[in-house]
């Protein structure tokens, strides 16, 4: 991942809602727009399909950051994408995942996380956050360009598509069903919601 100053800068205008907001705050420029969203507290929003929500709790998930800096992005016209990953959990990368992965017997636990990306760039805007990892997550077994505001539904549904056509097959998960990674994955959501309040 490379920090957000590898994004071209551009004065906020009044092109649509989130500019609005960024200005009414008196952020003048999309540099200090991702600087504000990556400096406010790592946490899990009331209601992720909410576009304003991370303004109103003062705090967001990846996926609430980077929809804000992906929607401020597309109203000034930077080609900025936002992307959901699977990434790979494991317990170095998240402490407490073992037992996890020693209950469902898995090699690992696939799980999403969101970035964004500017010509082949990859940026997290929730990296460096106590966010319930150990560090940046770098390595993705499976990455696709999403809407800004991708709703919990549409973001889950993906996930459980790229299990089937991309996770599963792969040999370290032969003879692992598709409902035990899924019911893995409500623990280690739970995990790194524990891991963030420690």
């Amino acid at each position: 991942m490379e920090p957000y100053t590898i994004f071209p800068d551009k004065p906020i205008v009044d092109k649509g809602a989130m500019a609005r907001t960024f200005m009414d705050m008196g952020i003048a420029d999309f540099h200090h727009a991702c600087r504000y969203v990556h400096e406010l507290p790592y946490g899990y929003n009331a209601d992720r399909d909410e576009p304003m929500i991370l303004f109103k709790e003062k705090k967001g998930s990846c996926t609430t950051k980077h929809a804000v800096i992906a929607t401020l992005a597309a109203e000034l016209e930077i080609a900025i994408d936002k992307n959901i990953g699977i990434y790979a959990m494991t317990e170095s990368l998240v402490t407490g995942a073992q037992r996890i992965l020693d209950r469902h017997r898995l090699p690992y636990l696939p799980m999403v996380h969101c970035f964004l990306v500017f010509e082949g760039h990859r940026v997290d805007l929730s990296q460096g956050n106590p966010n319930g990892k150990n560090g940046p997550i770098d390595d993705f077994l499976y990455t696709e360009k999403v809407m800004p505001n991708i709703s919990a539904k549409d973001e889950y549904l993906r996930y459980r598509k790229a299990l089937n056509a991309h996770i599963l097959p792969r040999p370290e998960f032969h003879d692992i069903h598709l409902k035990t990674i899924l019911k893995a994955r409500e623990e280690g959501l739970s995990l790194l919601r524990a891991n963030i309040q420690a």
